[in-house]
């Protein structure tokens, strides 16, 4: 087993700037729970497959305990288009599709299905890059409610 880090599929060039880790804090709302603010850390890694590993996690800032985590792939295609599939630690497993642009260092995604979820109805979650930092927004719907803002972040490169 090589310890050397294989070379960037020409698959995963275009996104090659969210490879390393990201940290930084977030907000979370939603009409049906109260408002929240906790530390996340982002990390981006690469097989040298035409495939991005991405885990998540989250944690309290008052005292640094684990809130939430997730894991999965961000699968670019070469005509601008992303397949991304989540798997969270409540259970719940998401299926997205969307598109990336590399000029503008975004990428934008919608759930195709979203899995062992007795409430969570739909997802959509936008990156963007600027001056350096990493921001996200995720709109959810629920059985109850319509799709609007639910988690927001903005990191760092480590």
């Amino acid at each position: 087993m090589t310890t050397e880090t294989p070379p960037v599929h020409p698959f995963v060039a275009p996104l090659s700037y969210l490879l390393g880790t990201w940290r930084g804090q977030g907000e979370g709302e939603y009409p049906t729970i109260p408002s929240f603010r906790y530390g996340e850390e982002i990390r981006f890694s690469h097989s040298g497959k035409p495939v991005i590993a991405y885990t998540q996690k989250t944690w309290k800032l008052e005292t640094g305990d684990p809130m939430h985590a997730e894991s999965g792939y961000f699968r670019p295609k070469p005509d601008g288009s992303i397949e991304v599939v989540i798997a969270q630690s409540s259970g719940l497993v998401e299926v997205q599709k969307g598109v990336y642009n590399v000029d503008k260092q975004t990428i934008t995604l919608k759930s195709e299905l979203v899995g062992n979820a007795s409430k969570v109805k739909e997802t959509s979650r936008g990156f963007e890059l600027v001056d350096g930092k990493l921001s996200y927004v995720v709109h959810m719907s629920t059985t109850t409610q319509h799709l609007q803002p639910h988690l927001k972040a903005t990191l760092k490169k480590l």
